[in-house]
C-alpha cells in the first residue's frame, strides 16, 4: 500500500474514531503533499511523499527546540504530537554501520577523490537514504570520508 494511500486510510479512520488532534495533524499532512503535487502538475510518488513528510519533520524538530527554549511546552507538546504521527510513516532509520556502508559504496561509485566531489556522492546516496537517514549526519559523515 502507498504511503497516500496509508494517510487516506488514516483520514476516514481518525474521523470514525472522532480523534480531533490525530485527524488535524493527518488533514496537515495531506494537504502539504496536495500543495506539492498542485504546484509541480504533477503526482508525487511514495519517494517524493517520503520527501515532503522528511521536511515536515525537520520543520518538527526544529520547532520543538524553538519552543523548549522559550518556554512553551504546550506548542512544544503539540509539535511532539505531529512529529510521532509523522514518524509512523517513515521508514525504519538506517543503522550508522548501513550509513557507512552506503556511503562507501557511493565515493566508490562516483570515483569521489575529495571535498570538492561531495555533491556527487551526497547526489548519489539522496534517493537511497530519503527518510531513512538525517541529511546534516550524512553529509558530515561524507565531508569526514573525503577528507575535509
Amino acid at each position: 500500500m502507498s504511503v497516500k494511500q496509508r494517510l487516506d486510510d488514516d483520514v476516514k479512520a481518525a474521523m470514525r474514531a472522532r480523534e480531533k488532534e490525530r485527524l488535524v495533524t493527518l488533514r496537515l499532512i495531506t494537504a502539504a503533499i496536495k500543495q506539492r503535487e498542485i504546484d509541480e502538475r504533477i503526482v508525487l510518488d511514495d519517494a517524493q511523499v517520503l520527501a515532503v513528510l522528511d521536511k515536515m519533520v525537520k520543520q518538527r524538530r526544529e520547532s520543538i527546540s524553538h519552543f523548549d527554549a522559550a518556554n512553551r511546552h504546550d506548542l512544544a507538546d503539540k509539535e511532539r504530537f505531529e512529529l510521532g504521527l509523522l514518524q509512523g510513516y517513515m521508514p525504519a532509520a538506517l543503522e550508522v554501520a548501513e550509513i557507512d556502508r552506503l556511503v562507501a559504496g557511493a565515493i566508490a561509485a562516483t570515483g569521489a577523490s575529495g571535498v570538492r566531489d561531495m555533491g556527487r556522492v551526497m547526489a548519489h546516496l539522496k534517493p537511497q537514504v530519503q527518510g531513512r537517514a538525517d541529511m546534516a549526519e550524512l553529509s558530515q559523515r561524507v565531508k569526514a570520508l573525503l577528507g575535509g
